[in-house]
């Protein structure tokens, strides 16, 4: 595995053990990761909470099992944050999906299986171009992902909120007639799934700022002041670990483009 790009706040997160179970359940309020027996596990959850993505995920994949989990997350997080080269970033999304695939066989009650391979395809989807990734059959495998994850875990934020994206974005693409026929993507149940993912997990930066997105492209320019609003929200956020660390940064992003 190439050396990747470094967390840019090395240090600034310090998980131990303790302080990680104490923790657990607010850093996990989006998708609802149970605390893991295994302690090979957790070293390498502790791994991923201090930004160590690269060894959190070869740390993950050497455990097996629900370490699986903790190195698709990495991988997912790394490489949409801190990943420049744009092929290297689509190789590392296709990992995870084809990781996470297995990870369904071998466990289908895995609401996280589900979720990653569905995350990982809505990226690579994005970064190859919504409409091409939609023709390559894509959005029926990211929406039926996420569905299953939902159903399986009813309060994953996280899948809340990328179903809702994935209404969204194919609204935006191929119009709503043509997204509620051929994809069954629905402005309204979008909307719906923001609010309900939001709900869900109400300190989430990434939740407000992915909702700051989809609004605008289902609702159009008249929702860009409340839009902003949540941007502002996301960008006051406290960041707990080195994911909500890159979340906070996006949403100062949005605000400053």
């Amino acid at each position: 595995m190439a050396k990747w790009t470094a967390f840019p706040h090395a240090g600034d997160y310090e998980f131990d053990a303790a302080s990680l179970k104490k923790n657990w359940a607010r850093l996990h309020q989006g998708d609802c990761e149970a605390l893991p027996k295994n302690a090979a596990v957790l070293q390498a959850w502790l791994l991923f909470h201090n930004g160590e993505f690269q060894q959190a995920t070869e740390a993950g994949l050497k455990a097996g099992g629900d370490g699986i989990t903790v190195a698709n997350k990495a991988t997912c997080i790394y490489a949409s944050y801190l990943e420049t080269k744009e092929k290297t970033r689509l190789e590392l999304f296709l990992e995870v999906a084809a990781r996470a695939e297995a990870q369904q066989a071998a466990d289908p009650a895995n609401a996280n299986a589900w979720y990653w391979q569905a995350y990982a395809l809505g990226r690579y989807g994005q970064g190859i171009s919504v409409a091409k990734a939609l023709a390559q059959g894509l959005g029926s495998k990211v929406k039926n992902a996420l569905e299953q994850a939902i159903k399986l875990s009813p309060k994953h934020a996280d899948a809340h909120i990328a179903l809702a994206s994935f209404h969204a974005e194919v609204i935006d693409k191929v119009g709503s007639l043509i997204g509620g026929m051929t994809y069954g993507a629905k402005k309204d149940l979008g909307l719906a799934l923001y609010k309900e993912g939001l709900k869900l997990n109400p300190g989430s930066a990434i939740a407000m700022t992915e909702y700051a997105n989809g609004m605008v492209m289902l609702e159009g320019d008249k929702r860009m002041k409340e839009a902003t609003q949540l941007y502002e929200r996301a960008a006051a956020c406290k960041a707990l670990d080195a994911m909500e660390r890159l979340d906070v940064e996006m949403a100062l992003a949005e605000l400053q483009d």
